[in-house]
């Protein structure tokens, strides 16, 4: 939550993927509440690899809505409750060789359309190159080893 209440005193976009199912709305009820009553918006396919590393595709499921998002019980003084995006894209079907794929993003960025959906789901799907990119410079390029320095 802390980086949603940074990103709006910056006047910055923030999205992560939550694990923590947080209070919302009235706080009556969860996130996971909220995203169960939403409608399919649409579907996406990505590409994806399995546990062997095999080229496979995944048909996601996608639903989004803007909802008021508590912090957790504890630091409800000290942070404020948000309004953000929840977006939920979940595999259809159970994968042979491979974990079934569920995301849960949060964000403060615009998300109007299934295309804008899209557009984030895309975006965070690229982490997974990215972390190749930091594990090739880290064990096969030895980076961290380097230690370049002036002198």
């Amino acid at each position: 939550m802390s980086c949603f209440c940074l990103a709006r005193r910056l006047e910055r976009i923030s999205w992560c993927e939550t694990c923590v199912d947080r209070l919302a709305g009235d706080g009556n009820h969860t996130i996971a509440d909220e995203v169960d009553e939403i409608t399919i918006k649409g579907l996406h396919r990505i590409k994806v690899k399995d546990d062997k590393g095999e080229p496979d595709e995944a048909l996601l499921e996608i639903r989004f809505c803007k909802l008021r998002v508590l912090p957790p019980i504890g630091k409800q003084k000290k942070y404020p409750a948000l309004n953000l995006t929840v977006i939920h894209a979940q595999e259809r079907g159970m994968p042979k060789r491979r974990k079934k794929i569920e995301w849960k993003l949060l964000t403060n960025l615009p998300v109007k359309s299934r295309k804008d959906t899209i557009e984030k789901l895309e975006w965070y799907a690229m982490r997974w190159k990215i972390e190749v990119f930091h594990k090739i410079l880290k064990s096969g390029c030895k980076a961290e080893e380097s230690k370049l320095a002036d002198r």
